[in-house]
């Protein structure tokens, strides 16, 4: 008999313990459906910075979420397990955030200076070495059947897990959630800029046919002058448009169901915490007025779980605890912790 992802004995309604896995569960890399790969890293942060403490920060948060879901049932059962981060991550961060804090402090105007011309090769050179590990990381994942799910960190994070989901699944679409586009290039001058992973995306991967963007309320003119250009690679549903439509009493599920229905068969979801209403995540490195609220974020999820897609790769990114003690949960963790189960559960969802 094939040995079960989690133990029939396991109670999923008792209080876990602070030794136990992810959202509570027992820990068992080889027979768990969702691989969630941790990457505490925000070097290039051009704001507030603290996202690298987002992975614990969600991790302790998530062993207070309750286990059956009222849309996705007992998802949990497939297993769910939190990898090791890889050290090499924390390693880097330390060393490309203080040479990018010099950067940043100069609004990435280097003019001439070699000693920031250094530091910049550096921090590029760091956030190339990240995507590499994370690409690694998911390609194994896959490799081995896996849900892979990147938890950031900052919105830089899961580049090489998008490379890896679309070498291994060409004409992958993405689902953006985010305040911002993220489609500047090489913001501040860092190449792998959180501000820049949707314009690495559609200049660097081939592999990914189409993002749609959802929440989008903060954004330049040239990024917006690359989605009108782009001819239709970039969908964009600006939270202009969805406050609109529910002012004007407009079916908000059908407009959900348009947007989604743009996208390719097979999707990765990156979704960036300052997409909600900052009052669920005010710690958030670049929060934004606007936003979606718990309940319409949970509409979509809902609707992506029903869609006829299939999630072959997601992210969640940009929690940042604040200044909470690292012994206590934040708000921003425990509601970054419950739009994560809520993902996975969705994500598994178009996979059975």
């Amino acid at each position: 008999m094939a040995k079960k992802a989690v133990p029939a004995a396991f109670d999923p309604d008792a209080a876990a313990s602070d030794e136990s896995g992810i959202f509570g569960l027992p820990t068992d890399p080889e027979h768990a459906a969702v691989h969630v790969i941790p990457v505490p890293f925000d070097a290039t942060t051009s704001y507030r910075k603290g996202t690298a403490r987002g992975p614990e920060a969600v991790l302790r948060a998530s062993r207070q979420v309750d286990l059956y879901d009222i849309h996705f049932g007992r998802f949990w059962q497939k297993g769910i397990v939190c990898l090791e981060p890889d050290a090499r991550i924390a390693r880097l961060n330390a060393k490309a955030g203080e040479r990018a804090d010099r950067i940043i402090a100069v609004g990435g105007r280097i003019d001439g200076r070699k000693g920031l011309a250094r530091d910049l090769e550096k921090v590029n050179a760091i956030g190339a070495e990240v995507n590499e590990i994370v690409r690694g990381e998911v390609d194994r994942a896959l490799g081995q059947k896996k849900l892979p799910v990147v938890l950031g960190g900052d919105h830089s994070t899961p580049f090489g897990a998008i490379q890896a989901v679309a070498e291994r699944h060409p004409g992958v679409g993405v689902l953006h959630f985010d305040a911002h586009a993220d489609l500047r290039e090489a913001y501040e001058g860092f190449a792998w800029s959180h501000a820049s992973i949707m314009n690495n995306v559609v200049t660097r991967i081939e592999g990914v046919a189409k993002v749609v963007q959802v929440g989008i309320r903060d954004f330049g003119e040239r990024e917006l002058e690359l989605i009108q250009g782009s001819k239709g690679r970039v969908t964009t549903l600006f939270d202009a448009d969805w406050a609109r439509a529910k002012l004007d009493g407009a079916n908000l599920r059908e407009l959900v169901k348009k947007t989604i229905a743009q996208l390719p068969k097979e999707i990765h979801i990156s979704f960036d915490v300052d997409g909600l209403d900052p009052t669920l995540c005010p710690n958030t490195g670049t929060p934004v007025p606007g936003g979606l609220s718990w309940h319409e974020a949970v509409l979509w999820i809902e609707e992506i779980a029903k869609s006829g897609k299939r999630v072959v790769g997601l992210d969640l990114n940009e929690v940042s605890p604040g200044a909470t003690d690292d012994e206590d949960d934040s708000w921003d963790a425990i509601v970054g912790a419950r739009l994560l189960y809520k993902l996975i559960g969705a994500a598994l969802a178009t996979r059975s």
